[in-house]
């Protein structure tokens, strides 16, 4: 199945969904080659953000892609005051949800470690050069570390 970051993204900003995009999708923002199959955001875990992200993408034939059974993604009250984060297959690619970020802390930390950015569908914020770094360093796996390595130099790049 084909990833359609872009039509996630619009969705998801169509809902007014709060959230900053974190991950790949972030790396390639800022000038990295990193290759990503999914999108992943951080958000507010809150019932009304939650049932916004549900909305988003109720059409697009959601499943929780880390269940036994792929699941359908169907938000109840309880449901929503106990999930920390959401990982889905929908037919517009992958989702991750999460409610924190290594070496970030929660989603009103990474908000404020997070700056604009405009893409050709609109306006989103994404985590700042050095807050992906700390995320990647502190995420520790070797893809991460090698990312880290990659983004150092692209900082390096954007001092002169």
């Amino acid at each position: 199945m084909p990833q359609n970051d872009k039509a996630l993204l619009l969705r998801l900003k169509e809902q007014k969904v709060e959230f900053v995009i974190i991950g790949g999708v972030c790396g390639v923002l800022h000038g990295a080659s990193l290759v990503t199959l999914d999108l992943d955001i951080c958000c507010r875990f809150n019932r009304e953000n939650l049932r916004r992200i549900e909305s988003a993408v109720k059409d697009s034939h959601p499943r929780h892609r880390l269940t036994a059974n792929r699941l359908p993604f169907e938000l109840t009250d309880e449901l929503c005051d106990s999930l920390k984060n959401i990982y889905l297959n929908t037919d517009l690619g992958i989702l991750d949800c999460l409610s924190e970020v290594a070496g970030i802390g929660n989603y009103e930390q990474v908000l404020r470690q997070s700056i604009p950015h405009n893409l050709s569908c609109g306006e989103f914020r994404i985590l700042s050069l050095d807050a992906f770094i700390a995320s990647k360093a502190a995420a520790g796996r070797e893809k991460d570390l090698e990312a880290v390595k990659l983004l150092l130099a692209i900082k390096e790049r954007n001092k002169q």
